[in-house]
């Protein structure tokens, strides 16, 4: 309806221009009568009105037609880049434009696009590197093992067993890092589902301390469980759930002080159970706290690389509380030590029995 009506007036207005040009013009001719002017006034804005609404018509308006068609092939297509329908774009007031809008939208959405696949591009290369090098280590190791018996060494048994042992712990090491990366790869893409169930999350918190307890020993680490009600049933994936508590106990004994102490402290709140692990270690500086459950990062590389582990543990412990709809909280004073925190939903008549008691 706007090409037509705004068609129509431009002709208009510029015709009646044209006619009064021509009006005035021929009044300057003294043999021009009244009759001659009204006629010739009439010729000229007909003339000009129809050149002038064809003109618009056929150069400006076809344009703006193979726009709507553009526009109505992507609607056709599925495609749902543009917000405005052809329909909503003839019928505004300024269609130019409307649809001018529209195309700074589609640009502005399409660099946001190429900005976050630029992200994504730079990420896995990032993520490429890092696995390559964390593989090449235990590799390596191995190899150069390997290597120096074929070289003679396997003839002196002494020597032989000492690098066969070392070359088994490199590959025991690859194994883990393997398993780590295949795990964090299947909870990043939904490729595990857990198992959830009614257990005591005190027994297992024993079981993880029991389990590390030579590891703490070697430090002369002194691990204390508070838990004020020992009966705590969560709903959770116990074989998950343990893996979190061996990853936060591992990492608390592996950057904590010699003779340094673990607190792991259960808190029975009104429709959950809190899990604290507290060491007196290191700490992590405040810049680094919000990039410790990426994968591989390190705080302190070179220290890292002599504690150990593959750089995965903080970033599969985040994942697993996530599909637990729990999430991981950290607080850390520099020299004194990390707090690691996530609650687990508890048994419903517990949690309304906890509701009753208050």
């Amino acid at each position: 309806m706007f090409k037509v009506i705004s068609a129509k007036l431009v002709s208009f207005f510029i015709a009646i221009t044209i006619s009064l040009i021509t009006v005035a013009f021929l009044s300057l001719i003294k043999s021009a009568d009244v009759t001659i002017l009204l006629v010739a006034g009439g010729i000229s804005f007909a003339s000009g009105f129809i050149l002038i609404y064809y003109t618009l018509e056929f150069l400006i308006f076809r344009e703006i037609n193979k726009i709507y068609e553009v526009i109505g092939k992507i609607k056709k297509k599925h495609l749902r880049d543009f917000d405005t329908s052809v329909t909503e774009v003839k019928n505004s007031d300024n269609p130019l434009r409307t649809i001018k809008q529209e195309i700074v939208r589609y640009v502005s959405r399409k660099e946001l696009e190429i900005d976050k696949l630029k992200k994504l591009e730079a990420y896995r290369r990032e993520f490429i590197a890092d696995v390559s090098h964390e593989l090449k280590t235990p590799i390596f190791a191995a190899q150069g093992y390997i290597l120096t018996l074929l070289d003679g060494a396997v003839d002196d048994d002494k020597v032989k067993y000492k690098f066969l042992r070392k070359a088994a712990k490199s590959l025991n090491n690859l194994d883990v890092l393997v398993q780590d990366l295949l795990t964090l790869s299947q909870l990043e893409s939904g490729g595990i589902t857990m198992k959830k169930d009614y257990f005591n999350l005190y027994h297992l918190v024993l079981e993880a301390v029991d389990q590390l307890e030579d590891k703490a020993q070697k430090k002369q680490i002194q691990t204390e469980i508070v838990a004020p009600d020992k009966d705590l049933i969560v709903y959770a994936d116990y074989v998950r759930i343990m893996q979190v508590m061996l990853n936060l106990i591992s990492n608390a004994i592996k950057y904590n002080k010699e003779k340094g102490k673990i607190t792991i402290e259960l808190e029975n709140l009104e429709k959950s159970v809190r899990v604290t692990v507290t060491d007196t270690g290191i700490g992590i500086p405040a810049e680094h706290i919000d990039r410790i459950f990426e994968r591989f990062y390190r705080v302190d590389k070179s220290r890292s690389k002599k504690q150990g582990g593959t750089g995965l543990g903080l970033s599969i412990v985040k994942h697993i509380l996530e599909n637990h709809n729990s999430k991981i909280k950290v607080t850390s004073v520099v020299g004194s030590g990390t707090s690691f925190s996530f609650k687990l939903k508890k048994r419903k008549e517990d949690a309304e029995k906890s509701k009753d008691n208050d």
